[in-house]
């Protein structure tokens, strides 16, 4: 299967944007059932590069986002990226987990620090384990066989208690240690992701820097996901977000209106492609990859 840093790379030089998507591993055999049957084959009308399966709080679906990865990849031919963490597994324990998803062909791994179990309080240390993000970059650099992907955060790591500049620097260490490629957190003022490339730009990174767009379905959800993970709902957003409290339907056609403007901005400004935060649905996606064009650019 292709490296996805290959597919940055020959999308830039064809001077078209990279688009991908993030799934969860579905907690049902119901939910499961329809992720493949319904969702991910809408998905693939708009023709992605790649797609991404996240690990869980505490490294909680470890077993099962290898068997959704290989299934992607093997039944609809779609280069797919595990999430691996670094939390609640020693260095051997992560050892094998790569060995197993190499033997699956799966070769494109984001490395994580990862959210402790239940995403609650703070990461513990697992001994025998990783400490940092950056540890397991280079661990599976110099493993080799994998292209590596990293995360980062253009309003800054809700953990980093040093400001966002020091957290950028920390991204920077992990791009010398080994990573292809970021991924950023979500965001919803551009302006936050332009400070924050030009910022690892100064600072002499030139791997690719893709932002992370979610396309909301409801009020309460993305101001629950927000609250979590620390990003800032900007205040005219947040008073219509408030105005349609009670209107989902409503909410989810604001959201598809907002992103589809979001990376309209983001692509004209240079972003070299977006990843979707699905949420495994895949209505309001479709719509602002259509919206945008983008499931024509071949």
């Amino acid at each position: 299967m292709r490296f996805i840093r290959d597919i940055h790379r020959e999308r830039r030089a064809s001077d078209l944007p990279a688009i991908s998507f993030e799934f969860f591993p579905p907690k049902t055999d119901e939910g499961e059932r329809a992720f493949f049957e319904k969702t991910l084959p809408a998905l693939l009308e708009t023709r992605p590069d790649y797609c991404s399966v996240t690990y869980g709080a505490g490294g909680s679906t470890r077993d099962k986002t290898i068997g959704i990865v290989n299934r992607i990849q093997r039944d609809f031919g779609l280069p797919t990226m595990s999430h691996l963490t670094c939390v609640n597994a020693t260095q051997d324990e992560i050892s094998g987990v790569l060995a197993q998803a190499a033997s699956l062909g799966i070769n494109n791994i984001l490395a994580l620090r990862g959210d402790p179990p239940g995403g609650m309080g703070e990461f513990q240390k697992t001994e025998g384990g990783f400490e940092f993000s950056s540890e397991l970059v280079r661990f599976i650099r110099e493993r080799g066989g994998f292209s590596i992907g990293t995360a980062g955060f253009p309003e800054g790591h809700i953990a980093c208690k040093q400001g966002k500049h020091a957290d950028w620097r920390h991204l920077k260490a992990k791009i010398d240690q080994g990573a292809d490629f970021v991924i950023t957190q979500l965001f919803f003022d551009n302006q936050d992701f332009f400070e924050f490339r030009d910022f690892l730009v100064d600072l002499g990174v030139n791997v690719p820097i893709i932002p992370g767009v979610i396309p909301f379905l409801s009020a309460s959800q993305i101001k629950k996901f927000t609250a979590l993970c620390g990003a800032r709902i900007p205040a005219p957003m947040l008073q219509r977000l408030d105005a349609l409290k009670e209107d989902d339907a409503a909410a989810s056609d604001y959201g598809v209106e907002y992103a589809t403007h979001q990376c309209q901005q983001l692509l004209r400004e240079g972003a070299p492609g977006i990843h979707f935060y699905t949420l495994n649905k895949a209505g309001s996606t479709v719509r602002i990859v259509k919206n945008l064009g983008l499931h024509q650019r071949d």
